[in-house]
């Protein structure tokens, strides 16, 4: 049963430290650019846009389709690369082990 409690020991200890990690990521952020860096936008680790900025230069009424798509470039790229950092630090705490739901 000495195993059993170790191994219990060992599942309480990586969980404080997920959630930990998990707080600390919520201040992370990444950003990503579109359109040479007329669209930027930023995204934390719990995976929200925090902010979002857009070049006075590139609003043009009578292209707005354009500005949309860089948006969503901007956006999406972001939540990307937040993924990955997410994923990347919870892989060094479960050591490769895929764990569904953790974030």
């Amino acid at each position: 049963m000495g195993n059993m409690g170790k191994l219990m020991k060992q599942v309480q200890k990586m969980q404080e430290e997920m959630i930990k990690l998990q707080e600390e990521l919520k201040q992370r952020t990444v950003e990503a650019t579109a359109g040479g860096g007329a669209v930027k936008a930023v995204v934390n680790g719990k995976k929200e846009l925090v902010e979002i900025k857009i070049e006075r230069d590139v609003v043009d009424p009578d292209d707005v389709e354009m500005l949309q798509d860089l948006i969503l470039a901007a956006v999406n790229e972001a939540l990307n690369k937040a993924e990955e950092m997410v994923t990347n630090e919870m892989g060094k705490l479960t050591g490769g082990l895929n764990i569904p739901g953790l974030i």
